[in-house]
């Protein structure tokens, strides 16, 4: 069929990719500045600043969190897809190396403690993920370093978190706002001030080694990942599976209620965060003086209670009694970072589980011999070789359900989006499809946001690869919600019911689908809003509304299929 969306990949993101992909060919080091003026001339969305001199501290933060911490000594960034690649190019022990995660994306790294870092890589969008993070990061710390030169004679570190002058001087010198340079102060803490002294003491030039690129070895390292699953729950192979990918904490904290039967301890863990908003939000919550949901901020807490004394205890617990109702923990080792959880329906307890979900029929549950497969929501392509591996091995999937994060044009933070067209930029596709989910399921669980249904996603390369002129082509044809798995799951879809591989560039028509599918999604972002992206601030505990509220309507609506299909 003919496509009624354009080419909308501009010419700067296709000769950023292009550049990208014929360095990496390259079987030695290639130093990241090369990519320098290919990436501040795309004018990506997420970095609006980038040739100015001034930093862009919203690109600089978001870059940050997307890196593991050691990202200050790190010289060199080596990417590949399993252990076996690594020791195959002279790696041998990279798992022994200290395991370094970014607080912000879910990405496998070690850190040799000297100055290189290993990633273990998923697909191709890894790849288009990392790249661009690390030369944004780049760019940024090589501007602040040269102010903080310049400037040097005018600072007195050792008065900056002691005297507002001296902080004030420091903004005035990085040439950004008191604002944005509290903000790097909370992110950073104690180590404020070593951290900037090192940018000002060294100048940054990241070197990066993409050890295999080929697609097989995308393959084997998804189907050794599949392996590592299907060892701890062999009932995969032939029992009825509700395929869902969203996260690893709260689909396990409504159908388990451990945080719900251990409130009284979890608010004796909140007076030692000595956090007085989140005190003030409980009270307020008690007294019914804010539309807040106790199960959410009880959710929110237990992982904030990991953290202090005895969190180690509580965890265990935790493990414990999720056994007991049939959940099945099962991390992921020695490739890519998405774990998964295997839920026995029939060994569910319904009177443990989240008010919010109603009541159950326990004979039901009883009576269920299918299994739920949670796992936490990968990046980009590496969706569709998931979903395609869970296909091959599986019994009978009865249902696909996606949630994640999006990017919302015409919404805010908070909101939920339910889409039933999206264009995926991997493929070209434009897949029309039968979202299971419509704005009533979603709506009557979140208090802070709006749910926008019948609405027209797309699935981008990457984050930073967005421009002002791509989106506003987007824009035009009615897309306004912005992510980077529904396409590449879609793909996958697709040939779980036609006997060939997916298509590119056409327009596919998903209505008929012998089982069902359903994708909703949290707007974390607003990239229209002059640069206002995560970098910019976070969802916090607020984030937890729209999430649980989606993750609601999705097992709502699993308890509903299922009790339609036993009865």
């Amino acid at each position: 069929m003919e496509r009624t969306v354009p080419s909308t990949a501009s010419e700067e993101i296709e000769l950023y990719l292009r550049t990208i992909y014929s360095l990496l060919r390259s079987t030695t080091e290639v130093q990241l500045r090369t990519l320098e003026e290919v990436h501040t001339g795309m004018g990506s969305l997420l970095h609006p600043e980038a040739r100015r001199a001034r930093p862009d501290m919203s690109a600089f933060i978001y870059s940050f969190l997307r890196l593991p911490p050691c990202i200050g000594e790190v010289q060199s960034i080596v990417l590949g897809q399993s252990a076996r690649v690594f020791a195959q190019h002279g790696y041998p022990d990279v798992e022994r190396w200290k395991l370094a995660s970014a607080p912000a994306r879910r990405r496998r790294c070690f850190f040799d403690g000297e100055e290189t870092l290993a990633c273990f890589i998923a697909s191709r969008s890894d790849i288009e993920d990392v790249i661009p993070v690390l030369v944004a990061y780049q760019v940024e710390w090589n501007k602040i370093h040269l102010l903080l030169q310049q400037e040097a004679s005018r600072i007195k570190w050792e008065e900056v978190n002691t005297s507002p002058a001296a902080f004030s001087a420091l903004a005035e010198a990085m040439g950004i706002s008191e604002e944005d340079l509290s903000r790097l102060r909370t992110l950073w803490g104690e180590e404020f001030i070593s951290r900037l002294q090192n940018i000002q003491k060294n100048p940054r030039s990241f070197r990066v080694r993409l050890l295999s690129g080929s697609l097989s070895e995308y393959r084997r390292a998804t189907y050794a990942w599949w392996r590592n699953i299907e060892k701890s729950a062999p009932s995969l192979a032939d029992r009825p599976v509700y395929f869902v990918s969203s996260n690893t904490h709260s689909v396990v904290n409504l159908l388990s209620g451990f945080a719900l039967r251990r409130e009284a301890e979890l608010i004796a863990y909140l007076e030692e965060t000595q956090d007085p908003d989140l005190q003030a939000e409980w009270e307020d919550i008690r007294h019914r003086d804010v539309p807040s949901s106790a199960e959410n901020f009880l959710y929110y807490l237990l992982k904030k209670a990991y953290r202090l004394r005895g969190g180690q205890a509580l965890w265990e617990a935790q493990l414990a009694e999720e056994a007991a109702c049939g959940i099945t923990r099962i991390p992921s080792e020695h490739y890519f970072e998405v774990d998964a959880q295997v839920i026995d329906v029939a060994k569910l307890r319904a009177e443990w589980f989240d008010p919010r979900l109603g009541e159950m029929d326990a004979e039901t549950l009883r009576n269920s011999d299918a299994l739920i497969l949670n796992i936490d929501y990968p990046l980009g392509l590496a969706a569709y070789n998931i979903l395609s591996q869970v296909a091959e091995y599986t019994g009978n999937i009865l249902g696909v359900y996606v949630m994640g994060k999006a990017a919302t044009l015409n919404g805010v933070r908070g909101d939920v989006m339910i889409p039933n067209v999206v264009h995926d930029e991997h493929s070209h596709n434009t897949y029309l499809f039968p979202n299971v989910f419509c704005a009533e399921d979603v709506a009557p669980y979140l208090v802070y946001g709006t749910v926008l249904d019948n609405q027209k996603a797309v699935s981008v390369l990457g984050t930073f690869l967005q421009t002002a002129r791509y989106m506003d082509v987007f824009y035009r044809e009615g897309y306004t919600d912005i992510e980077m798995e529904a396409g590449p799951y879609l793909s996958a879809v697709y040939e779980m019911y036609r006997p060939k591989r997916h298509p590119s560039n056409e327009i596919i028509n998903l209505y008929g689908l012998p089982f069902d599918v359903g994708i909703l999604h949290y707007a974390s972002d607003t990239p229209l809003s002059k640069g206002k992206n995560l970098g910019a601030g976070t969802l916090s505990y607020f984030g937890m509304d729209s999430t649980y509220a989606t993750t609601i309507a999705i097992l709502r609506h699993i308890f509903r299929r299922e009790r339609q299909r036993l009865h």
